[in-house]
């Protein structure tokens, strides 16, 4: 499909940079299935739009501190490096975004940590080697340490990786190591949160159990390029990226009983959505999954797993944006997008909710 059909205009000042307090106060866009007319709820409604038997689904990936600042000496001359991790590769390498990766060259070693300005700043620092350069800035850095040192030293050094379209308007700061982690974040790895998990409180998930409602987990560790907007002009050219992707056997064996009850499943984000789907049998059996998977939801696809989907406002010509016309209609989302736009929404990561039902 033509890319340019999943375009639409979003106004700067509607990209939320702060997420609202407390979390279930978000607005909720509530969009039936077929041409039922559009809803304005908010988040702490959802008890009341599902039924005794339902299940949540959710992710609970925990976001690492994936932005590293070090620097490339060559000689007498020192280069400020900034590297967001991306990709776990191995046990001591990840794939990264580095600025300005113009400055670095295969075989370079990379210190990120302390600085001489400032050596005290970080309580250790951490070497890596750039095995490999890509295009658009990407990199592959072989760290000195590896398996559960690296994670602790990354956890130390790094810092929390804001998404591009919040950290070119300000800082990360003490506030987002709490806002941008979900209350269900338990299995580190994702260098982006699972946003529609951030709507959840714990008043929130009590009402949902007084409703009958049950919440599963799994995990799917969410990748930078879950921000990307597609480059290419056909749907059919876009490379979907790997995301590891695990849904446990216990997990599978319940929602399987819930659906055969006449439940239905509910996914809290796209991540956990494209998990189910990736796990699921043609008869929408799901199996246990444990693998990294790059579905890509386009219009046309038949779901077989998921019966409503819970999840934030998306980038224009993203794959997520994509996902969502899927599910529900591209004609319908484009209206709910515009809706959502004309009232005021807050749109992106810290933003506000919609939940969509399957059409």
């Amino acid at each position: 499909m033509r890319v340019d059909l999943f375009d639409f205009d979003l106004p700067q000042e509607a990209i939320a940079l702060r997420p609202v307090q407390p979390r279930d106060a978000g607005r909720l866009l509530l969009v039936p299935a077929g041409a039922a007319p559009l809803q304005d709820l908010h988040v702490r409604d959802l008890p009341g739009l599902l039924r005794p038997g339902d299940a949540l689904v959710v992710n609970d990936a925990r976001v690492v501190h994936a932005r590293l600042d070090g620097y490339r000496e060559r000689g007498e001359t020192r280069a400020h490096i900034e590297a967001t991790l991306i990709e776990r590769v191995s046990p001591n390498g990840w794939r990264a975004l580095a600025r300005p990766a113009k400055k670095l060259a295969v075989g370079e070693r990379v210190r990120f940590g302390p600085s001489q300005e400032s050596p005290a700043s970080l309580p250790a620092a951490l070497d890596a080697r750039v095995e490999a350069k890509g295009e658009n800035g990407e990199v592959v850095f072989a760290f000195d340490l590896a398996g559960p040192h690296l994670d602790e030293a990354i956890e130390a050094l790094g810092a929390m990786p804001l998404p591009p379209y919040i950290a070119s308007k300000r800082d990360a700061d003490a506030r987002d190591e709490t806002d941008y982690q979900t209350m269900f974040a338990s299995a580190p790895g994702a260098v982006a949160a699972p946003t529609a998990g951030l709507h959840f409180t714990p008043q929130l998930l009590r009402a949902i159990d007084e409703a009958g409602v049950a919440v599963h987990r799994l995990t799917l560790q969410v990748g930078a390029g879950t921000f990307l907007p597609v480059k290419a002009d056909d749907t059919d050219d876009h490379v979907m990226h790997y995301e590891d992707c695990m849904l446990g056997a216990g997990t599978a064996e319940a929602l399987n009983a819930v659906r055969a009850r006449g439940g239905r499943l509910v996914a809290v984000g796209t991540t956990a959505l494209r998990c189910l789907e990736s796990a699921a049998q043609e008869d929408g059996r799901l199996s246990p999954y444990a693998a990294p998977t790059n579905i890509f939801i386009t219009p046309g696809y038949r779901f077989r797993a998921v019966d409503a989907l819970m999840t934030n406002f998306h980038l224009p010509r993203s794959t997520l944006f994509m996902l969502v016309c899927a599910f529900s209609g591209r004609e319908r989302m484009q209206a709910a997008y515009a809706h959502a736009i004309a009232s005021g929404y807050r749109f992106y990561s810290y933003g506000d909710a919609s939940l969509l039902w399957r059409t």
